[in-house]
């Protein structure tokens, strides 16, 4: 497999760069970054100027490159793995768009383990229908978004069997706990990479999943194995879910 990196110069990237390093039979066509120091001729600051040809594109960027991304990748018919959080309303309309032209992979953690626990998650809210259900996620002082977008994931896969639930991020007020609620909490702790805790609490016993990601090449090994996955697809919009549950 034939793969353009796309933020080869950031940490995740460079993670992914040294896991392919491990991979002979997958080779990287081009590294792609707006700061590129151009090191040789595989090297480029954007994608107008890349001319390699690859199977697919792996994106650990930034969210605001998704125009560039989705644009690019529909003129050349490029299947797009996309790694990066935080998007806006317009930048994920774009992302949707692309997909009815060329296979989008798209999650907001690129964790296996998360998507087995978002699974998990589903099955054991079906089993304690009226248990309370907090949220609690740990990560490095440094992160800027709150709550984490592996939060909200989690939280979404549980409203996927109780659609009355609604977030509540944190508490900031006075009062009893309303049924509803999907209690979200954030930690920011030092040089942690990323713990998540579900508490499915019904009075009388408690259920605790958890999460804890070791090291960041986690993320550049989800990253490897949506790309295997995702050239075998058709357009559309795909993620971790459809990936383990193929």
């Amino acid at each position: 497999m034939r793969i353009i990196l796309y933020g080869y110069t950031g940490r995740m990237g460079q993670m992914l760069v040294s896991l392919l390093a491990k991979h002979p039979e997958h080779e990287i066509a081009a590294y792609v970054a707006i700061d590129s120091n151009l090191e040789n001729d595989r090297c480029y600051r954007s994608l107008a100027d890349c001319s390699a040809e690859a199977d697919v594109l792996i994106d650990f960027s930034n969210h605001a490159s998704a125009k560039e991304i989705t644009e690019w990748c529909v003129s050349h018919k490029m299947p797009a793995v996309i790694c990066t959080t935080g998007h806006d309303a317009d930048e994920k309309q774009m992302i949707r768009d692309a997909s009815e032209t060329i296979p989008v992979f798209l999650s907001a953690n690129m964790s296996i383990g998360i998507a087995v626990l978002a699974r998990i998650a589903r099955e054991a809210v079906k089993m304690f229908p009226d248990a309370d259900i907090e949220i609690v996620e740990k990560h490095h002082n440094q992160k800027l978004d709150v709550p984490s977008g592996t939060a909200l994931l989690l939280a979404d896969a549980i409203k996927e069997e109780r659609s009355e639930s609604e977030y509540v991020i944190g508490r900031h007020e006075n009062g009893k706990r309303r049924k509803e609620e999907i209690g979200i909490h954030s930690l920011r702790l030092g040089s942690e990479v990323g713990t998540h805790e579900i508490y499915i609490h019904t009075g009388n016993e408690c259920l605790t999943l958890s999460h804890e990601a070791q090291s960041r090449a986690v993320f550049a090994d989800g990253a490897l194995a949506a790309a295997e996955y995702l050239i075998t697809c058709g357009p559309g919009l795909y993620n971790m879910n459809n990936m383990i549950a193929k």
